[in-house]
């Protein structure tokens, strides 16, 4: 099968969040011998990545995409018309070196943004097309400033984003979370066609401290380490983390809270109000972490947080940090999100709060007033677990086997053609 995989971000290296199950969902595709042609930002050697990763990079140029980019909402809104345009000038250069028969098998698109652009392909070109939703991305916004919430804007968005496979006719469709999926059927589009993948990690990198992580610098602390990691944007930080960290300290003035990540605006405001309101907390803001680095620069911590404001979106998240915490073997609290809180309902290690900052705060405590054998047992017990259901390789091949599926292969063709 020769695919076309859509995505807005810079595919390596991957920056966290979302942007990390391209490298491995793309590796199984190639893995089982189908013919993978990505079409996504330009990043810096992106010549010798698709030699490496036995692919063909068509880069978009047109302007700078990424997760910090400035002006990132307005070229969001441009880029699906954009990339459309680019995939639909490469086919036809294709065709030119190829020859006039050269098509496309299928069309795979990773989130929401890359949707759109695959819809319009579809018309274009007329072959199937898989949409893989990783998140509800205007579901985000409901926690916007209300000169945007109050407009209508954000719903309308919600709208049209549940609205995609089936205005499109997608002849698959691959979400996060089983909430996710379950919106999409409630707009009529037929429960056969989707497949719930939920979100993986890298066992490999994400997994428990052993003995050779001693003396690293993060590990065998005293003091206990409350860390969270991410992108850090607006709904990731708000009242809820705010006061969690306040409620804390006035409890425990020695812990320690570590933010892994690029220092946003909503980073610093976070930083900028709870050292106003406890001057002196030990706050540590490490900057930028990439993906490959981050397992090491969790090690150590002694409890996750999740302290995530409600939306739609978030309900509809399956939280990646949440998976690498355990991965880590770290226990973990998250507020009530409810694909996070159905999958993991029977998981000790990661407890749900309520949505306030003083009850995020008592269950951390509750995590901590744990016999510190015990809570590490805990963790250990969940990375297990994780890495069983979990790991990239598990998910990954799911979401293959589905595609594969649904366009038709034979069996024999579905199966691997090389190494792991």
């Amino acid at each position: 099968m020769r695919l076309a995989f859509l995505t807005h971000e810079p595919y390596f290296p991957p920056s966290g969040g979302g942007s990390a199950e391209a490298i491995y969902l793309i590796a199984e595709l190639v893995r089982r011998g189908h013919e993978v042609h990505l079409f996504c930002p330009v990043f810096e050697n992106w010549e010798s990545v698709a030699a490496d990763h036995s692919i063909r990079i068509h880069p978009f140029t047109g302007w700078p995409m990424g997760r910090y980019t400035r002006l990132r909402n307005l070229k969001y809104l441009l880029y699906p018309v954009a990339l459309a345009h680019h995939a639909h000038r490469t086919l036809l250069r294709l065709r030119q070196q190829s020859g006039a028969d050269f098509r496309f098998d299928a069309i795979l698109s990773q989130h929401t943004i890359s949707a759109v652009a695959a819809g319009l392909l579809k018309r274009r070109w007329g072959v199937p097309i898989f949409l893989n939703f990783l998140d509800y991305l205007t579901g985000f916004m409901e926690t916007w400033p209300a000169v945007f919430t109050r407009t209508g804007l954000v719903a309308g968005l919600n709208r049209y984003e549940r609205s995609l496979p089936r205005r499109f006719r997608a002849d698959g469709v691959m979400t996060v979370s089983a909430p996710l999926a379950e919106r999409f059927m409630a707009t009529g589009y037929p429960k056969e066609r989707i497949r719930v993948i939920q979100y993986g990690y890298d066992s490999n990198l994400f997994r428990p401290e052993t003995g050779s992580d001693v003396g690293s610098g993060r590990t065998g602390s005293p003091t206990p380490t409350i860390v969270m990691h991410g992108s850090f944007d607006t709904h990731h930080l708000g009242p809820i983390a705010r006061d969690t960290l306040l409620h804390l300290h006035a409890r425990r003035p020695e812990l320690r809270f570590r933010f892994l990540g690029k220092q946003t605006p909503a980073l610093e405001r976070l930083a900028r109000e709870v050292r106003a309101a406890a001057p002196g907390i030990p706050l540590e803001l490490t900057g930028f972490i990439p993906y490959a680095e981050m397992a090491g620069a969790l090690r150590g911590a002694t409890v996750g947080l999740v302290p995530y404001e409600e939306s739609q979106g978030v309900h509809c998240a399956f939280v990646a940090k949440a998976v690498e915490y355990l991965g880590c073997g770290i226990p973990c609290v998250s507020t009530p999100l409810e694909n996070l809180s159905r999958y993991f309902a029977d998981e000790p290690a990661i407890r749900f709060s309520g949505w306030t900052g003083l009850s995020m705060a008592e269950a951390v405590l509750g995590l901590l007033d744990l016999p510190e054998d015990e809570r590490r047992a805990l963790g250990r017990s969940a990375a297990v677990r994780v890495a069983a259901r979990l790991d990239w390789k598990v998910v990954a091949g799911q979401a293959a086997g589905f595609i594969e599926e649904r366009v038709g292969l034979p069996e024999s063709s579905c199966q691997a053609t090389g190494p792991v």
